[in-house]
C-alpha cells in the first residue's frame, strides 16, 4: 500500500487508464521489451512509453536498459510486486498525508 495521500493518488492515477491496466496485465507474464510489447498491445512506442513513464513513476513497473546481441540497446520493463486494499479507513489514514494543493508531488 502506498505510504502518503501522494503516493496512493499517484497509484490509483496510474491504474485509472485502459491501457496502463492492459500493460500491467501484460507484463503478470514476465518481463518484455518495449517494442515487442507496443506490438503486443496493438499502441504505438512512444505512446506506450508515456504509459510506462506514469506506471514507473507510481512504483508499478521498473525498467532496466540492456544491451543486445547486436549491440543495439534494449530497454526491457517488468511489473512490481504490488498489492492495494482500500477501504474508508486506508483512506483516511492517507488524507492528512495529502499535499495542500491539487497536483502538488503528484
Amino acid at each position: 500500500m502506498p505510504e502518503t495521500g501522494d503516493a496512493l493518488l499517484r497509484t490509483l492515477t496510474a491504474l485509472a487508464n485502459p491501457h496502463r491496466l492492459r500493460v500491467i496485465g501484460a507484463l503478470a507474464g514476465g518481463r518484455q521489451y518495449v517494442s515487442k510489447l507496443a506490438r503486443e498491445l496493438g499502441i504505438s512506442r512512444p505512446l506506450l512509453h508515456m504509459h510506462l513513464q506514469r506506471l514507473e513513476a507510481a512504483g508499478l513497473v521498473v525498467g532496466t536498459l540492456e544491451t543486445g546481441e547486436d549491440g543495439k540497446l534494449m530497454k526491457y520493463f517488468e511489473a512490481t510486486e504490488f498489492a492495494l486494499s482500500l477501504s474508508p479507513a486506508t483512506i483516511a489514514a492517507a488524507v492528512p498525508t495529502l499535499s495542500e494543493r491539487p497536483g502538488e508531488d503528484r
